[in-house]
Formats: C-alpha cells, structure tokens, sequence
C-alpha cells in the first residue's frame, strides 16, 4: 500500500502595517486563485480575515504563522508558508 501525499498549496503573506504599541498587524494573505485582506489583534489574539470567500480555508492555518512568527514580522516583508491542502 502507497502512503498518498496530502495536496500542498504555499500561501504568500505581505505585512502592510504594524503596531506595537496598538497591539495590531495587518497585510494581505493570498494562496491558489484566492486573496484575502487581515488584520490580527495580537493582544486579543484575534484575527479578522475578509472576504468572506474561502476564508475557512486560510484563517486557521494563518494564525498559527503570524503566532509562530510574530516578532520577525515587519511591514514591507514577504512571507509564506505551505497549507496542507489544494486551493
């Protein structure tokens, strides 16, 4: 029996601003054919993730990125990381 590999799909994350002493990070996420727009209030751990379309699909595994990468994060930076599905 063949172990089958899980679809992979890299998502590409652009900083756009950021506010230590707000306590906020925001920027644009897109992965496959989708393009989001979020803010993440750090101090509230929460993540704010629009449109609507396919969200569901990115906003889980984007807030374990920002989490794990939180303070080399700067605005103007590129970023990614690899979901483990097809978009």
């Amino acid at each position: 029996m063949s172990a089958k590999r899980l679809p992979e799909t890299t998502a590409h994350v652009k900083i756009t601003r950021q506010s230590w002493q707000h306590g906020f990070l925001e920027g644009e996420v897109s992965a496959g054919d989708f393009e989001w727009y979020f803010q993440w209030n750090f101090r509230l751990g929460e993540l704010s993730v629009k449109p609507s379309q396919g969200r569901a699909l990115i906003k889980e595994p984007l807030g374990r990125f920002l989490e794990q990468q939180d303070y080399q994060l700067e605005p103007g930076g590129d970023y990614a990381f690899t979901i483990r599905a097809k978009l």
